[in-house]
């Protein structure tokens, strides 16, 4: 879905699976300072949005999701994934639940499927499952930001900030009113800096939750009973994911940046060594300069030397080995 809000001035619109919504509005960096003081707003409004009601909501949600939600009180923001039944992930949550209904925002395209399969599961419950994306927009404010949420307006607070459920209607009237506008670049570099995964992103068809640290606050080990978890409980019991997702530094004196999917070898094997990873996010941040999130081999040193393509790359570790 196109935003209004690509009709700003300066607007740059996204591309790929964040197509609809600004990637920039002209000040890459003012945008991500911006955001680290806690001002400005950024449009997400090309997230999917999915609600759950019912009286039987977070009964039925705690037997599908990784994340313990039976009594999740009103207000309080977690996140969660679903699995495959060989422990994969196929859907990352960010849920919130009002008192009447769980808000949940997902990745953009990701809603239908995510519906189709809570419809598979609903049997005897008493549950109501909708797609809302239509006529509902979710917007970010940085943590910090002092600006008020609308009336009425569902609110998932977390240490990073706040997401923001709004009628799609009343998307440009908030905007006006919101302060500067960030785009999702700037988004996307303080995600970076705070070492957290996106799907589709830092995860591929094989990904477990063990490689991108999700464990915990995402997963929780106390709990069965849904699918997948007899991967998540081995791996955690009785070995090691295969990989670890790592943060990169990116020589800044390269003009490019590696793009998704370069492959990460070992600075010491020289031009012919072996891959041991790849890239997953790169982006260019206000005060880090060129950095990147990469999933590597479990095996790989922590203080092995990394060339990204062509670029060298000092790992700092985000998931033990």
């Amino acid at each position: 879905m196109k935003s209004p809000l690509l009709s700003l001035p300066g607007a740059v619109p996204a591309e790929g699976v964040d197509e609809g919504v600004a990637a920039h509005y002209g000040d890459l960096f003012r945008e991500q300072r911006a955001l680290a003081d806690g001002t400005g707003f950024v449009d997400l409004s090309h997230r999917g949005v999915v609600t759950v009601s019912g009286e039987d909501r977070l009964g039925w949600l705690h037997l599908l999701l990784t994340q313990h939600v039976s009594e999740l009180p009103a207000g309080q923001a977690t996140e969660a994934l679903i699995l495959s039944a060989n422990g994969h992930i196929e859907h990352a949550l960010y849920l919130v639940d009002d008192g009447e209904t769980v808000w949940a925002h997902v990745e953009p395209g990701t809603q239908e499927a995510l519906v189709a399969y809570l419809e598979s599961m609903k049997f005897f419950y008493r549950v109501e499952v909708a797609d809302r994306t239509a006529d509902v927009a979710v917007v970010h404010l940085p943590a910090g930001s002092i600006t008020e949420a609308p009336e009425g307006a569902v609110v998932r607070e977390t240490p990073y900030g706040r997401d923001l459920f709004l009628p799609r209607a009343d998307l440009e009237a908030y905007a006006a009113q919101a302060g500067p506008p960030a785009g999702l670049l700037a988004y996307e570099a303080l995600r970076v800096e705070q070492h957290r995964p996106r799907l589709g992103f830092e995860t591929d068809h094989r990904t477990i939750p063990h490689e991108l640290g999700w464990i915990g606050s995402a997963v929780h080990l106390q709990k069965g009973c849904y699918r997948g978890q007899e991967t998540v409980a081995r791996v955690q019991n009785l070995g090691k994911p295969p990989r670890r997702l790592v943060f990169l530094h990116l020589d800044g004196s390269e003009v490019h940046l590696p793009v998704p999917g370069t492959e990460i070898r070992l600075a010491d094997d020289g031009a012919d060594g072996r891959k041991v990873g790849f890239v997953t996010t790169s982006v260019r941040h206000h005060e880090l300069g060129p950095v990147a999130l990469a999933l590597v081999k479990r095996n790989v040193p922590v203080d092995a030397r990394l060339v990204a393509g062509d670029t060298a790359a000092a790992q700092e570790t985000v998931v033990e080995p």
